[in-house]
């Protein structure tokens, strides 16, 4: 089982020899035992992309990504990161012979960078890179100059840069409403330049056109320091860029990717735009880890902390069926995972004191 399963949904011109897989889908949909019926949501349910190969949904981009590339005979990847892009890409590239070039952004957490440099990338981290849009926007021209070697190929997780890529993240809608049998009422999706949220948007709209029904409801969730698309998504208005003030790795991107497009996709399946706090996210991985048993990286939270609060406000009906997608490993972020114990120890004690 892996990506290629929907192959006729998102890639039918990729042949099969090209079609590279370690594994990647196919996550398990699981009930909330704790969050949900605490606060009266019986059918509180949470995507686990953390079970892909390297910890997190990007698996399904890079699969579709570097597919494309082998069946375009490209050798070598140009590629931009904040941390999972970049280890889905460099296990994939390591997997199919392709040598992988990464930019990271400035706060991208070691732990991400350390996988990246196992599978064998090549990375440059650049001062400011994804908190001051206008760095971020004269990164992507110089990537976009070198990417346009003849065996090279930019691959950037935006629908503006990679659509064969982002194509593949569509998948995540597609198994969601399988795993629900079409009943799920509310997709909420973190953002940080809104690829995932336009790629499970484009999803739902896909399915409920193919079966004449009603889409979920897919609503993009950005922390409060890169509100680029919630707010405008919730107001009327376009996206925007910003200067990124948000601890949140994974979701600064402080300018304008596929924003717009997020936009006219959410309101098309009836979602909106909602923001949280940082110490929100920080509280509900915390939750998540002690009451669920999931262990997600913060961004993995971002969903699950705007819907605890949808509901909590009466804004998401209590008795709807509402799905949060957990987008990557608590084995990411290191230093999140230091904050979450904060205070805790481990005793080293002798075996008589044990015994005692």
């Amino acid at each position: 089982m892996s990506v290629w399963r929907f192959a006729d949904e998102f890639a039918p011109a990729v042949a099969h020899e090209h079609r590279i897989t370690l594994g990647e889908a196919n996550t398990p949909l699981v009930h909330s035992r704790a969050i949900g019926p605490k606060i009266g949501a019986q059918r509180l349910l949470f995507k686990l992309e953390t079970t892909n190969p390297t910890g997190s949904y990007k698996d399904r981009f890079a699969a579709a990504a570097v597919a494309d590339m082998l069946a375009r005979g490209k050798s070598r990847c140009i590629a931009t990161s904040s941390g999972n892009t970049g280890a889905a890409l460099a296990a994939y590239c390591a997997a199919a012979g392709i040598a992988c070039e990464i930019a990271i952004v400035e706060t991208a957490p070691v732990g991400k960078l350390k996988q990246m440099l196992a599978y064998g990338a090549k990375l440059t981290r650049i001062k400011d890179f994804g908190l001051d849009s206008a760095v971020t926007t004269r990164v992507f021209e110089i990537l976009k100059a070198r990417a346009a070697a003849p065996d090279a190929q930019l691959q950037i997780s935006a629908f503006c840069f990679s659509p064969a890529g982002m194509a593949g993240v569509r998948t995540i809608s597609f198994e969601i409403l399988e795993q629900t049998t079409g009943e799920v009422d509310h997709i909420f999706v973190p953002a940080g330049g809104g690829g995932l949220t336009l790629a499970v948007a484009q999803g739902a709209l896909h399915i409920a056109e193919q079966s004449n029904t009603d889409a979920p409801a897919v609503h993009c969730v950005q922390p409060r320091g890169n509100d680029t698309i919630a707010t405008p998504l919730r107001n009327g208005l376009a996206a925007r860029s910003v200067k990124c003030e948000t601890q949140i790795s994974g979701l600064q991107v402080a300018s304008v990717l596929d924003g717009d497009e997020v936009i006219a996709a959410c309101r098309k399946t009836g979602g909106t735009g909602f923001i949280v706090d940082d110490d929100a996210v920080w509280a509900m991985q915390k939750r998540l880890a002690r009451e669920e048993g999931i262990f997600c990286e913060p961004a993995g939270a971002v969903a699950a902390a705007a819907a605890a609060a949808a509901i909590e406000r009466g804004e998401v009906r209590r008795d709807a069926c509402i799905t949060c997608l957990v987008t990557g490993s608590g084995f990411k972020d290191p230093d999140s995972v230091d904050r979450m114990i904060a205070g805790d120890e481990v005793p080293m004690v002798s075996v008589a004191e044990f015994e005692s």
